[in-house]
């Protein structure tokens, strides 16, 4: 129903319907090329798997965890989603999969070359080495991971086809070498210098492979960090969510609809004293359609993780036309309502680019100053609200 075209150097590409989309239906479902789970989100016990992100804990596990009250119990226990006896381990290294298939997938594609074996828990392991720096250098909300790109490393290196896989991932956008180093900063801060040597040390010592010298070179991993930086969709999961949406679904007398409705509100109230905004397995993925998705303050369509795993599904927000250009929103719902001004500080600071969509043309005349009320929130917008909207399940 979609297809990418090159629109003009300025914008890249584009995402563009090749038929009539109608309100509500899924525009496509996307599987990432790449993606893994954020390290302080493993870190802190958000069990994911490792290939395909689906959360493996129970609903009511997910809900004792984030709660921190291991007695609690939830009610309709055959509406949560999770089969743990499909569960399977590395033998080498325990990493978990959420099935045979995906510990599969994953061993084909780049595991073999990443497995730590016996070595999952020592320190001077240069996998481990690397994953350290980058904790020490990203901490939550997260936005990204150092695993990515490994993982897109060690595809190539399993990979008998490497040249296809080298132009699968030349085809997400690209950078000037200035907007590369605004990107990097943007993800790694004010000393991002000299850390940025740091981890491309790092990588080269777990990682350098001959086929890809140029990734390691200071040029190279820049850039490679910058690709990911761009074009990073995170990734939502949640067992919790699941058995919320599948009680939603039940048809249940009126007196007992409320009290479950009551019942999860308040689960929700207590989570977040607990938890605060922290309530999926999060992580990032690269989508090769998705990427394509220009920004728009008023998205005709939106990104969801609605099968409790990497899969992404694009739907329509609006009726989309055959030839319209399908167009998601970067920001979340409260950014959208500010003023132009205060959306473009957002986008320039955090993507690198002014909106042109038709409601930022539309108020192309307002003031360029935003109000006392907007000004208090500027210092506001942090990566957790861009990251948010992202990873939404």
């Amino acid at each position: 129903a979609a297809e990418a075209r090159f629109i003009s150097s300025a914008k890249g590409k584009g995402l563009f319907a090749t038929k009539n989309i109608r309100k509500g239906e899924t525009v496509f479902v996307e599987k990432p090329v790449v993606s893994s789970q954020f390290l302080w989100n493993a870190l802190y016990n958000y069990r994911a798997c490792d290939h395909c992100l689906r959360a493996l804990e129970t609903a009511e596990e997910n809900a004792q965890r984030l709660l921190g009250k291991s007695s609690l119990v939830l009610p309709h226990p055959e509406q949560c989603s999770i089969r743990k006896d499909l569960h399977q381990q590395c033998p080498r290294c325990q990493v978990t999969y959420c099935s045979a298939e995906c510990r599969q997938a994953a061993l084909e594609q780049y595991h073999h070359v990443l497995c730590l074996g016996p070595s999952r828990d020592d320190p001077t392991h240069p996998l481990n080495k690397l994953q350290e720096a980058w904790r020490n250098m990203h901490y939550p909300p997260e936005t990204s991971s150092i695993m990515l790109m490994a993982r897109m490393v060690a595809t190539i290196k399993q990979a008998k086809d490497k040249e296809w896989w080298i132009k699968t991932f030349s085809q997400f956008c690209n950078k000037t070498a200035n907007e590369e180093e605004e990107i990097v900063h943007k993800l790694l801060g004010d000393k991002f210098k000299g850390q940025l040597e740091l981890l491309r040390l790092l990588f080269t010592e777990a990682l350098y492979d001959e086929h890809l010298s140029r990734w390691f070179t200071p040029e190279g991993f820049r850039s490679l960090f910058a690709l990911v930086g761009t074009n990073g969709q995170g990734i939502g999961t949640s067992s919790l969510s699941q058995w919320v949406h599948a009680c939603d679904a039940l048809d249940l007398p009126m007196l007992q609809r409320e009290e479950l409705d009551a019942f999860i509100d308040q689960l929700y109230k207590d989570i977040e004293k607990e938890s605060g905004e922290f309530l999926n397995c999060e992580g990032s993925g690269l989508y090769v359609l998705q990427s394509c998705c220009n920004h728009s303050c008023i998205p005709n369509a939106e990104t969801s993780f609605p099968e409790n795993n990497f899969l992404l599904h694009l739907t329509a927000l609006e009726d989309i036309e055959a030839g319209e250009e399908i167009c998601i929103s970067y920001l979340d719902c409260c950014q959208r309502e500010r003023s132009r001004h205060s959306r473009n500080k957002i986008l320039r600071e955090n993507y690198l680019f002014t909106c042109s969509c038709p409601k930022c043309l539309a108020q192309a005349d307002d003031a360029d100053v935003t109000s006392d009320e907007e000004e208090e929130g500027e210092g506001e917008t942090d990566d957790a609200e861009l990251e948010d909207e992202m990873t939404d399940v």
